[in-house]
């Protein structure tokens, strides 16, 4: 008799059966490669499961290396570039790109430049079509004090050879930058630059800057010349407010040290005065105490009394004006 139930089971068991056959052992990825001409087998397929390397990235790689002519390359090498955290399809990529363009270029190299961290497939390409870097724009200041703002266009090409080890981008700018500030500066006037824009790009063409780069300079063109602003003048007359600054500043400190000097003076001058209003208060005393011990006579003391007298109308005489003396003699 017929059990539906046990239909069923044996229909999802026969499913999962080979849900895990084809996961573990891929007959179509095997069957493509069969018709592509790329010799595999099941069993290495199998595996590559066991070893984790999908033969989705492998088997196809394989096919790609075939069809391009490429029968260096062998399943055991990619496998082992994936597992060292390569890029097996991009190596690939690259190689091909490579073949077709008549570069030499290495399984074991385009494997290094992979590993070293870099786009090999995009450095194949770069080395095929010449790319164009942008510089940021760079500032620099002729003799004369005028500052030139450029921008320039960097034609670079790839250096398959070098991408090991080799500098980037960021240095090609870096040098491209201290040459164009270096051939202004080099220049009389920024009238000579905007006249002749080319001369940066010659002369910076001849520094060698791409020495121990990933890239070869081919060209370097002048986008842009801005005229910035007049750094001579601005310095010039950033040292004359320094140069006020210090001046008022010394001008403060003796003017500070004047008022000091005065006020020590007026402060001398009142001591002195003290001093004098004390010996002039000493004096009475003195008189009295030589009239006691007979030093001096009444007449004598009469006389001074008189000599004081005299002497103060003579002081009072001398600032009188004009007007006031021809009333008294009225």
């Amino acid at each position: 008799m017929f059990n539906p139930i046990f239909a069923i089971i044996v229909a999802i068991a026969i499913i999962v059966a080979l849900s895990i056959f084809f996961y573990f052992v891929p007959f179509f990825l095997w069957l493509s490669a069969k018709v592509s001409g790329v010799r595999i087998s099941l069993i290495q397929l199998f595996l590559m499961r066991i070893r984790n390397v999908p033969p989705s990235i492998i088997v196809p790689s394989l096919i790609e290396a075939h069809k391009a002519g490429l029968d260096n390359i062998s399943r055991d090498k990619l496998e082992a570039h994936y597992m060292t955290g390569g890029h097996v399809q991009r190596v690939v990529h690259a190689l091909v790109s490579a073949s077709k363009a008549n570069i030499d270029l290495s399984f074991e190299k385009a494997t290094a430049i992979d590993l070293a961290g870099r786009d090999v497939f995009e450095a194949v390409q770069t080395s095929v079509n010449p790319k164009v870097i942008d510089t940021p724009p760079v500032a620099a200041v002729a003799k004369n004090g005028i500052q030139l703002i450029v921008k320039a266009r960097v034609t670079v090409r790839a250096n398959i050879h070098q991408l090991v080890g080799g500098a980037g981008e960021d240095t090609i700018l870096a040098r491209v930058g201290e040459g164009i500030v270096s051939s202004i500066g080099a220049s009389p006037s920024h009238e000579d630059v905007l006249e002749k824009p080319d001369s940066i790009s010659k002369l910076v063409l001849r520094k060698g800057l791409d020495a121990g780069t990933a890239y070869e300079i081919l060209s370097i063109d002048i986008a842009d010349i801005d005229v910035g602003k007049n750094i001579g003048a601005t310095l010039q007359i950033d040292q004359a407010n320094a140069d006020k600054n210090i001046a008022q500043a010394k001008a403060e400190e003796r003017r500070a040290m004047a008022v000091a000097q005065e006020q020590e003076m007026i402060a001398l001058a009142q001591q002195a005065r003290a001093e004098v209003i004390q010996a002039e208060a000493e004096v009475p005393k003195a008189l009295a105490q030589a009239l006691r011990d007979g030093n001096m006579g009444f007449m004598d003391f009469y006389r001074l009394e008189n000599l004081k007298g005299d002497t103060a109308m003579r002081e009072n005489f001398s600032k009188l004006g004009k007007d006031d003396i021809k009333d008294i003699l009225k």
